[in-house]
């Protein structure tokens, strides 16, 4: 068959920018290998330009000269390369967020997915009627606590206005109260005169006794007869 129709040429694959890129980036570096030589060749010839004179400064000249043209030449060739270089690696970099923005709008379609199956496990009316049952329960649970609150052994028929009456009736007679009269057990006019015979406790001195005097261990002067 192969022999009659012949064999089917495989197509090789299209180059990837990262080869690209990458064989890009090796001519720079060898570009920038050969100006780095050729600019030690130019400082060498100017160095033996400040000794040499006459046939031999003119032919040192002209090799400097071709070897500042090549240097201009890789220069130049390194620039144009340094331009490709960068406008590959931008494809590359748009290339990848492309590549990413696809995988995000994947990752976000398939959580939208599992979100809507989640989503349909939820009852919306049974989540308002649990609602609606905890706020009775919480209102049972209240009017339990005022029964429970309830004071006991109160007479029937007593109206809670009426107890306010009474309370602002006591209120005026507390204020129209005399409570600045003096109680007679207070009154100065029947209070008992202060005592004039002051009995002295053992071992003080009696207020009658001079500084000059001598007193015994009781207190009291002794005679100068004694």
């Amino acid at each position: 068959m192969h022999r009659l129709f012949g064999k089917k040429v495989e197509k090789a694959p299209p180059p990837s920018l990262n080869d690209c890129a990458g064989n890009i980036n090796e001519r720079l570096k060898a570009l920038d290998e050969k100006i780095k030589t050729l600019e030690d060749e130019l400082r060498k010839y100017k160095e033996q330009l400040k000794k040499a004179k006459g046939v031999a400064a003119d032919s040192i000249k002209r090799r400097a000269m071709d070897t500042l043209k090549r240097k201009k030449m890789y220069e130049q060739q390194r620039d144009q390369l340094a331009g490709q270089a960068f406008n590959v690696e931008s494809t590359v970099f748009a290339l990848d967020s492309v590549k990413d923005t696809q995988l995000t709008i994947a990752a976000m379609q398939e959580g939208a997915k599992q979100l809507k199956i989640e989503n349909k496990k939820l009852d919306i009316n049974k989540i308002e009627d649990m609602q609606d049952d905890m706020t009775d329960l919480f209102e049972d649970m209240q009017e339990i606590q005022d029964i429970m609150g309830r004071a006991y052994n109160c007479p029937d028929g007593i109206d809670e206005e009426d107890l306010d009456a009474e309370l602002a009736c006591l209120g005026d007679e507390f204020e129209n109260a005399d409570f600045e009269t003096t109680p007679s057990y207070l009154n100065s006019n029947v209070m008992p005169n202060n005592p004039t015979n002051t009995i002295l406790p053992n071992n003080v001195p009696n207020s009658e006794v001079t500084q000059n005097e001598k007193v015994d261990e009781y207190g009291l002067p002794i005679s100068s007869n004694a």
